[in-house]
């Protein structure tokens, strides 16, 4: 197994994720199959009760682990399905070594961070990369690790140490480090300054690494006379500085690595060069460049909490756009805070109020994302009683599905007083409710989380058609509230469609409203197996239906999801008589 570190110096947020996402695809086209390790220094478990303020979206893979969202930047680019154990963090390590000590597996001796914990951490790294992502039975041939945060950070201490010990263990060849830092350029001046960078590489150098590759972002490419200067003081080849530019989608981040011959360098720190090849992008390139090419607009109304920070619906983006670039059409998100459609805001803030209803009835398609709490739930409401009485394209993710419904009870049923028991626990008409199996005294890991089977029910319905006319889907879950199943005859009486059921026919999936032209909630979140070459089927189906183009899209029959072909499917690369699909992006 060869192993690839990136680490990050001077400032957080440079984009490391996507960094190490690009560096494994780059591996993967030169034909090396590719796994991702994310270590997040911090206390938590895990990262599913963080607020997305504090941390962006999380992320929820096929075996229930709720992850950082560079997982999901990894998922994309590789096109692969990582585990929960993919996703290190402090709190696992810790708790890993407690229960042992528990068990009185150290044999009375004192428990200390060197060695107990790095050596933990040491032997999670080597347990998680032999196992196959990618749908192989063999381990795959590199591995790339990202640890989280800044060089110099306390929390990290422990793992920088584990690193240094691992990186000597592994063996030269074995082990690739690479720093991605800042190069910033101040206004006054207009000079490229890596005084940042070596004193970050100097840090890093002073705990044991020892960086075989720079990789530095700036708003530019680095000038050769700035290179030549990083590699003086940072004792880095020239050779082996590339410059991380600031591109017009990130699906370009790969191809500025490839121009800068950035696989070669790698390659030769790991002595691969006989065994990979040139890499190959094919259609990843021709989806790039068409991306930077589109101009037709279609506008989506994100109604939604979190609509200050984008990153707490990262992957709701990447699902719009990878079915935005499908349909040809260049995405334009508008974000509508949900609290500000209240009559509420109207008093208190009529601007807002207004300009946040102007930005919904100028969408072509509206989106009510998942959440949790009760602000800005009427809200919701509201866009999607405009979006089902105007006809506009709906899709309710979650929560959304369930305000979908909240709101058809109130304004088809005269329910006045309809609600979940999430917002109102006393509701005379609970037409959402708490889950049988939840907990309602601990947070983390106690939703219904991850993968779970859909069967259709309707096979006419549009979902099903976007499904591939499929008996039924696996998508991902993450929620503590469903359909009042005492309520669904009465909803199905009423017009509402329930195309989607769980195994038992008593939990709710899939919601249709048949006479629109596409209004459709789900309980799952599709958003997180959406490939560019693979879009999410009913976020392609929102987005053509907002362009006009869903019932061409119907008839075609294409518009099926996960391993199936959308007729954007990549290149095939063929080593060792296996086939590798190098389609897929972030």
């Amino acid at each position: 197994m060869k192993y690839v570190l990136v680490t990050g110096g001077v400032v957080s947020g440079l984009g490391k994720g996507v960094t190490a996402s690009s560096i494994g695809l780059i591996l993967k086209a030169c034909g090396l199959r590719v796994t991702s390790i994310k270590i997040d220094p911090y206390l938590n478990t895990d990262a599913g009760t963080m607020s997305p303020f504090e941390h962006g979206e999380v992320f929820v893979l096929d075996d229930g682990g709720e992850v950082d969202l560079d997982l999901g930047n990894y998922e994309r680019f590789l096109d692969i399905k990582l585990t929960r154990d993919n996703n290190i963090t402090t709190g696992k390590i810790y708790q890993s070594v407690l229960d042992k000590e528990r068990k009185g597996d150290y044999l009375g001796k004192t428990v200390q961070v060197v060695p107990h914990i790095t050596d933990a951490i040491q032997e999670w790294i080597e347990r998680v990369a032999v196992i196959p992502v990618d749908g192989e039975d063999s381990p795959a041939d590199v591995c790339v690790i990202e640890l989280g945060g800044t060089i110099g950070d306390i929390e990290s201490m422990p793992f920088i140490e584990a690193l240094g010990q691992f990186s000597y263990r592994v063996g030269a060849g074995n082990f690739c480090l690479i720093h991605v830092s800042l190069v910033p350029v101040l206004n006054v001046v207009g000079e490229q300054k890596t005084k940042p960078t070596q004193h970050s590489v100097r840090g890093l150098r002073s705990l044991g690494l020892t960086p075989n590759i720079l990789a530095c972002r700036s708003t530019m490419g680095l000038h050769d006379n700035v290179k030549e200067k990083l590699s003086r003081f940072c004792h880095v080849p020239v050779d082996n500085i590339v410059s991380l530019y600031d591109a017009s989608n990130i699906w370009r981040v790969p191809l500025i690595l490839r121009d800068q011959k950035a696989h070669e360098a790698i390659l030769k720190v790991l002595d691969l060069k006989g065994v990979a090849r040139e890499p190959v992008f094919g259609e990843w390139t021709s989806r790039t460049e068409l991306c930077d090419r589109l101009h037709e607009p279609v506008r989506v109304a994100m109604v939604g909490k979190y609509t200050g920070l984008s990153d707490s619906y990262l992957s709701v983006l990447k699902a719009l756009l990878h079915s935005s670039v499908a349909c040809r059409r260049k995405l334009f998100v508008d974000w509508v805070p949900a609290s500000d459609l209240e009559d509420e805001t109207a008093k208190e803030n009529p601007e807002n109020y207004r300009s946040s209803w102007n930005l919904l009835k100028g969408a072509d398609a509206v989106l009510v994302p998942g959440g949790f709490g009760d602000r800005g739930v009427e809200g919701k409401i509201l866009a999607a009683k405009y979006a089902r009485e105007n006809r506009i394209p709906f899709l309710g993710i979650c929560l959304g599905m369930q305000i979908a419904v909240i709101e058809y009870s109130r304004s088809i049923l005269g329910l006045q007083n309809a609600n979940s028991t999430e917002f109102d626990p006393n509701t005379r008409n609970p037409c959402v409710i708490f889950m049988p199996e939840g907990s309602k005294t601990h947070m983390g890991g106690t939703m219904r989380l991850g993968s779970r089977r859909t069967y259709f029910q309707v096979k006419d319905s549009i979902s099903a058609k976007l499904y591939g006319n499929r008996s039924s889907v696996d998508e991902r879950h993450r929620h503590r509230y469903e359909v009042n199943p005492d309520m669904v005859q009465q909803f199905e009486d009423a017009g509402l469609s329930f195309t989607g059921k769980d195994e038992s026919g008593r939990r709710m999936e899939i919601v249709e409203l048949p006479n629109h032209p596409y209004f459709i909630g789900v309980q799952f979140h599709p958003e997180f197996k959406s490939r560019p070459g693979k879009p999410s089927a009913v976020f392609l189906g929102l987005i053509a239906a907002a362009c006009g183009q869903l019932e061409s899209l119907l008839k075609k029959g294409v518009a099926v999801t996960h391993g199936f072909s959308n007729g954007t499917s990549g290149d095939k690369l063929h080593q060792n008589g296996n086939a590798t699909n190098l389609s897929n992006g972030s």
